[in-house]
């Protein structure tokens, strides 16, 4: 891997939320639970799927108790669904906040979209139109359970295959205004980033320049699929050239933020995934030594 980001002697942002910096992690994934629980391999911190623990008991929450022995653990949504027009899920928040307890997250994160309406789950992270009236609706939903889970709330920032004509702004400005309006995190998928601007034809460094980085809480970074005329955000695959220089250029404006490598299609061997960790760990270390020079 070659980097073509320039240096900078711009100092990176001061950080809104008072967060730990965890480092480079992976998503806890069952294909894994084998090694890590022989071994106790070498990760800085596991990200979970929260709906996958929010269960009574049983087997996924003994599974759960044995990493937190050993190691940090943050806490990633993907059914809230913050965009959508039906009510708050309470029940829902109710298991959310019991496992933020158990796991003591010190952040939770969930995606920028909708994924219901009253009718049925569509269980897809479906873009929001860009407009005022979206942007007002979602924020005030975000500071409610951003108030409720009494921690750090940060939104992520979804890849998108459509736009809707009724948008009024860009993606990057609906962003930045949502999490400022609701005083909220933000979990910056910079494979997202690349997949959008190359589905919607923008350049990427436009949309970082315009975000309120003081705000982010994590980075995501993962591989995806080429199709020719789109890309698909399949987490399937190793992070490509293009978004980790994408990644150096954030963390040139954030400073280091604990950063988690997804991948979860055709998921390999867990030392596979943990060596995509130390290429984002040489880029920190790349950026840190930029800033102390």
């Amino acid at each position: 891997m070659t980097s073509t980001v320039a240096s900078s002697a711009t100092p990176p942002a001061t950080p809104r939320f008072d967060v730990p910096d965890f480092g480079c992690g992976v998503g806890l994934r069952i294909p894994h639970y084998g090694h890590i629980f022989a071994e106790s391999p070498e990760v800085d911190f596991f990200e979970i799927i929260s709906e996958n623990f929010m269960v009574a008991g049983g087997r996924p929450l003994r599974h759960l108790d044995q990493v937190l022995e050993r190691y940090p653990v943050v806490q990633h949504g993907v059914s809230l669904g913050i965009g959508a027009t039906t009510p708050l899920d309470w029940e829902y928040l109710a298991a959310l906040k019991k496992l933020v307890r158990r796991t003591k997250t010190p952040w939770v994160t969930d995606h920028l979209c909708w994924t219901r309406n009253s009718h049925t789950d569509l269980h897809d992270l479906l873009p929001l139109p860009y407009t005022e009236d979206a942007l007002m609706h979602v924020a005030a939903r975000v500071h409610i359970v951003q108030d409720y889970l009494e921690l750090p709330f940060g939104i992520e920032n979804v890849s998108s295959y459509l736009s809707y004509a009724q948008s009024e702004m860009s993606e990057w400005e609906f962003f930045a205004r949502v999490v400022e309006e609701a005083d909220c995190g933000m979990l910056l998928d910079v494979n997202n980033v690349y997949v959008s601007s190359f589905n919607h034809a923008f350049e990427p460094k436009d949309y970082l320049d315009r975000l309120p980085v003081e705000r982010v809480l994590q980075y995501h970074l993962a591989g995806h699929t080429n199709k020719g005329n789109y890309i698909l955000d399949t987490h399937s695959d190793h992070v490509i050239d293009a978004v980790w220089d994408l990644y150096e250029y954030a963390c040139g404006k954030t400073g280091p933020i604990s950063t988690l490598v997804e991948w979860d299609e055709d998921i390999p061997e867990l030392d596979v995934v943990l060596a995509e960790t130390e290429k984002a760990r040489v880029i920190r270390q790349r950026v840190q030594a930029r800033h102390a020079s």
